[in-house]
């Protein structure tokens, strides 16, 4: 339940993220594919195309319209995609139990990320704070996600 609780913080800080990892997941072999529509990410085509939405959403957060993460389109889009990621990481009978945790993780950790983030960019500017946010939300969604890519297989059990 580790890892359902992990991504959920992910989705709080970034909507789509969660849902590229699980998709690149997928298509690797290294979830199950057993949610509805899994399957799908076996194709090259959508697995890229879950990737660039994301890609585009960290490309969007560094305008200055982009609205906070607080909002309730963008909290509703936090918790569907932490729900299903957060499902499609838990052990086998549990997925209900892993998406009630991570959409939990996700709504604490957008205000709490908001927060954050906020505080930094009055440090060192939008685009700073949200470059260094991003590879830290991307690098942390890939290794909670695809354990074997990035080596860390075995720590988050």
């Amino acid at each position: 339940m580790l890892r359902s609780f992990l991504i959920g913080l992910v989705a709080g800080q970034r909507g789509i993220t969660p849902l590229a990892t699980i998709g690149l997941a997928t298509y690797r072999g290294e979830v199950d594919d057993d949610l509805p529509l899994q399957k799908l990410f076996h194709n090259p085509v959508v697995t890229a195309g879950a990737v660039a939405f994301a890609a585009a959403e960290m490309a969007g957060d560094k305008m200055k319209s982009a609205p906070d993460r607080t909002i309730p389109i963008g909290l509703g889009v936090r918790a569907i995609t932490a729900a299903y990621a957060g499902a499609a990481l838990a052990p086998r009978r549990q997925q209900v139990s892993g998406a009630v945790v991570a959409v939990a993780a996700a709504m604490v950790s957008s205000y709490i990320g908001l927060g954050m983030r906020k505080a930094a960019m009055r440090q060192v500017g939008q685009t700073p704070s949200g470059l260094v946010e991003d590879a830290l939300v991307f690098g942390s969604a890939l290794a909670i996600t695809n354990p074997q890519l990035t080596g860390t297989q075995g720590l988050l059990e």
